[in-house]
């Protein structure tokens, strides 16, 4: 397995897509082990991708298509400018706080980076933003939208951890709020040594929130219909993606009226078909290296080898944390939860701790690595888009960086910030 890691290594030091990356070393393997049947590699990537549970993936990414193309991001913006427009950096805390709630829309961090990178971006140059800290705003709030439910990487965890997607969706509430939270100070901090001015001089008034809360509200209660139809048993996490899809279309074609059926099949789909081919093929691709990873039994070396360093569950966890950011570095996001969880996982079941709680912050700990250089996903969405050099990024996100390491310790060390909401709604 040595060989293995050392080629995966380098591939991706080389550049190489990291699905490609995977799926060869994968293949390397099997090659070191001839007799077994190669048509293995084959079965077990076509095995996982069958995954009934994994349907809800392509289906909320279609569901978050239809809806950015259904009118309702440019809703979303308006209500979020008028709750916090008048605040110091008052583009920069619009975007956390849209981040927010396009997690309920989206759930696809490299998606929401484009996104309001457009949206946003243009207009925090024209008022003097800098263009690394314009870029690093919209990215790093990114990360909230996977983190607020329906997040993909919820789906992947539970699916390979047999965990339960209803109560990973409930737990991903607060800790999302508490990175909002976080990404306001730093972007407010920020603002003021950068001398940056509110986009608006005074609040917005009552009727003007409320008027931007009125056209934007079936965006706004997404998230808590779809926990409310998992509570209730109405869903499964894959019926729930349907739901996703036909409620993404009623809002586009008969409540905002601003889809058709050209746009639908011209662009939703296309972008849509784009992006659950580059997911699913690293999900295929994953399983490859992860049977050779099973064979090896790794998990049970791992598993012995941090439990013979220690025993005690907080300071397991921050080993795990400092490796997943580490490892977020060079490796993908959701290629990180795909390979690790089944490693993982068990080691923090050991020590006792609780599924759900690890699962969040192993997730927001792996999330990371599509905002931090060099292979961050979202962070080269952002910086073509606006043109900033990666070492302007760079130096722009430190403060985002603490505000996230800060919520990750909090969220680490106060498991019932993570817990209440799925004990209270999933008992």
């Amino acid at each position: 397995m040595t060989l293995v890691l050392i080629i995966f290594a380098v591939f991706l030091l080389m550049g190489m897509p990291v699905a490609f990356a995977i799926g060869i070393s994968g293949f390397v393997w099997f090659l070191q082990h001839p007799y077994l049947p190669i048509t293995i590699p084959i079965q077990v990537s076509l095995s996982q991708v069958l995954n009934f549970t994994l349907l809800a993936i392509p289906l909320f990414i279609l569901a978050g298509n239809i809806m950015n193309h259904a009118g309702v991001t440019s809703r979303l913006m308006s209500f979020a400018s008028s709750l916090i427009g008048h605040k110091r950096g008052g583009l920069g805390q619009v975007s956390a706080i849209l981040s927010t709630l396009m997690g309920g829309v989206s759930g696809s961090s490299i998606a929401d980076a484009a996104m309001e990178t457009r949206m946003l971006g243009p207009e925090m140059l024209k008022r003097g933003y800098p263009k690394g800290f314009a870029v690093a705003t919209n990215v790093w709030t990114s990360l909230i939208t996977p983190i607020i439910p329906p997040g993909i990487a919820f789906i992947i965890y539970g699916t390979i951890g047999q965990v339960s997607i209803g109560r990973l969706f409930a737990a991903g509430i607060v800790p999302g709020l508490l990175l909002m939270v976080a990404y306001m100070f730093a972007i407010a901090i920020s603002a003021k040594n950068l001398g940056l001015k509110p986009e608006k001089e005074k609040h917005s008034p009552a009727s003007e929130v409320i008027k931007a809360l009125g056209s934007s509200i079936w965006a706004v209660i997404f998230p808590v219909l779809l926990l409310l139809g998992l509570r209730t048993g109405i869903f499964t996490p894959s019926e729930v993606g349907s739901f996703a899809v036909i409620y993404g279309l009623v809002l586009g074609f008969f409540v905002h009226r601003e889809m058709s059926i050209k746009s639908f099949f011209m662009q939703t789909l296309d972008d849509s078909l784009s992006d659950v081919g580059s997911v699913m093929y690293i999900i295929a691709m994953s399983q490859i290296f992860g049977y050779g990873l099973v064979w090896e039994k790794t998990p049970e070396k791992l598993a012995e080898f941090l439990l013979n360093i220690t025993t005690n569950p907080y300071l397991l966890m921050l080993m795990i944390v400092l490796f997943l950011v580490f490892a977020g570095l060079f490796i993908d996001a959701t290629a990180l939860i795909l390979m690790l969880t089944s490693v993982l996982l068990p080691v923090a079941r050991k020590v006792g701790l609780d599924p759900v709680h690890f699962g969040l912050v192993f997730i927001v700990a792996a999330a990371m690595g599509n905002q931090t250089p060099p292979v961050g996903a979202s962070m080269y969405a952002g910086c073509s888009i606006l043109g900033a050099s990666v070492e302007e990024y760079t130096k722009a996100s430190l403060p985002f960086f603490v505000a996230t390491v800060a919520v990750i310790i909090v969220i680490m060390v106060f498991p019932q910030l993570v817990l209440f909401l799925p004990n209270l709604l999933f008992k």
